[in-house]
């Protein structure tokens, strides 16, 4: 016990220091294969190796190739068109679209920071040309990108999914709901705020027919492909796996359509989503090796039978957890936390009869609310970095913002029909 022990703490000291996650990892897990005796070091190779072969994994790397391939074909400024369309008359103009956009991308890319870096870069300069401040708009573009791994097909309910072997599909539709409800929340503050402040509407009036229809039609196909992957999936058409190339080749269709994509843009695609998915699969297989170290030392039954034994109900659980996440995701990126506690978390929330689909939800919207949180969330520094918003005054703007993402939190840990109602309609 004492070697575990020792392992976990060279994991979370690594963690802590910034080293890359898998490097972290991995040396939580070398540290145990060479201290224990009995235990031959091939097990460690072949438990990382087994890690990566997950059939569910493939996702990964096609809906990270078909987000990558969707920057390069003009999608995002076309549904950018589109959110202007539907926010241009409600206060907050451009903080507006920036909420909606992120909501709507989330079915496209899947990946919040890839989504928090490309609308720091578009809409933000548009922003603060209109009146709004750097802070306000850089909170908002770090906000909003929370909902990308809500929305289906978000990359974290691949790894999620794959972990506590809960079935994608209905992971995919249960993050509507989170999702929407996030949306409607920020929209709602973003509307307070700018009205408080004076950040007008980009128009007045009502836009006509001519006018409205060349900006759907535009945006029409791009935004199929969300229901084209969920109502696939639901009709048994494809598997989540295979909706991740259905995915690709939709958006190289929509790169010929539109003739934006060059053979250089498909050649840097494939660059990018290589090393992405390379990243990924480094951290999912160190981390199936260290979960093979938990299980052996029996780690998840003990920690399952002290918090049965301690924690009478359900309800004082969840709070617990979401402490604890909120707790952890201020300095453990996500992916990792995951790879590491949804072992050890997911199988007491069964014990407690709470439903795994509910759980998953909750835990990644923990983790959405840790890569907006200081010291170390990757959203806040992405974004920062990008629009030059000095830190101290990011947070100071976003404690509105933290207020309401707690606020939905609690919706989603005490209210099941979040999670669940869609899933439970579809299904």
């Amino acid at each position: 016990m004492n070697i575990i022990a020792l392992s976990c703490c060279i994991l979370l000291v690594l963690l802590f220091l910034k080293l890359p996650v898998f490097m972290a990892v991995l040396a939580g897990s070398v540290t145990y294969f060479s201290l224990t005796p009995g235990i031959s070091t091939q097990i460690f190779a072949q438990r990382f190796i087994s890690g990566v072969e997950n059939q569910p994994l493939l996702a990964v790397p096609f809906f990270v190739c078909s987000g990558v391939f969707m920057n390069y074909t003009g999608v995002t400024r076309r549904i950018m068109n589109f959110c202007e369309v539907i926010t241009g008359r409600m206060y907050g103009g451009l903080g507006q679209v920036n909420v909606l956009l992120s909501t709507l991308m989330g079915g496209l890319s899947g990946s919040n920071l890839a989504d928090a870096a490309m609308e720091a870069k578009m809409l933000v300069p548009e922003m603060e040309k209109q009146g709004f401040s750097r802070e306000f708009s850089s909170v908002v573009t770090a906000v909003s990108a929370m909902i990308t791994p809500l929305i289906p097909p978000g990359i974290a309910m691949i790894i999620y999914g794959s972990i506590a072997n809960v079935s994608i599909g209905r992971l995919f539709i249960a993050g509507i709901g989170p999702g929407v409800l996030l949306c409607i929340a920020l929209m709602i503050l973003v509307s307070l705020i700018s009205h408080k402040r004076r950040y007008l509407p980009t128009r007045e009036r009502a836009l006509t027919v001519k006018e409205v229809f060349p900006v759907v039609r535009a945006a029409f196909l791009p935004l199929c492909l969300p229901l084209i992957i969920i109502g696939g999936i639901r009709m048994g058409v494809f598997t989540p796996t295979e909706a991740g190339s259905v995915a690709i080749v939709y958006s190289l269709i929509l790169g010929l359509i539109y003739r934006e994509m060059k053979l250089a843009d498909l050649v840097k695609g494939i660059a990018e989503t290589i090393t992405t998915t390379a990243s990924i699969m480094a951290i999912v297989g160190a981390a199936a090796a260290f979960a093979w170290v938990l299980t052996k030392e029996r780690v998840p039954q003990n920690i399952t039978n002290f918090i049965v034994n301690t924690i009478d109900n359900k309800y004082s659980f969840l709070l617990l957890v979401n402490i604890f996440l909120l707790a952890v995701g201020m300095f453990i990126e996500g992916n990792a936390a995951m790879i590491v506690l949804v072992p050890l978390l997911a199988p007491v929330a069964a014990r407690y009869n709470i439903p795994e689909i509910q759980f998953a939800m909750i835990f990644i919207f923990n983790m959405s609310i840790g890569a907006l949180s200081p010291p170390m969330g990757t959203l806040m520094f992405v974004t920062c970095g990008i629009t030059k918003c000095k830190l101290k005054n990011f947070i100071i703007e976003a404690i509105p913002f933290y207020i309401l993402l707690f606020i939905c939190l609690l919706l989603l840990t005490f209210f099941p029909l979040f999670s669940l109602g869609i899933v439970n309609l579809v299904y």
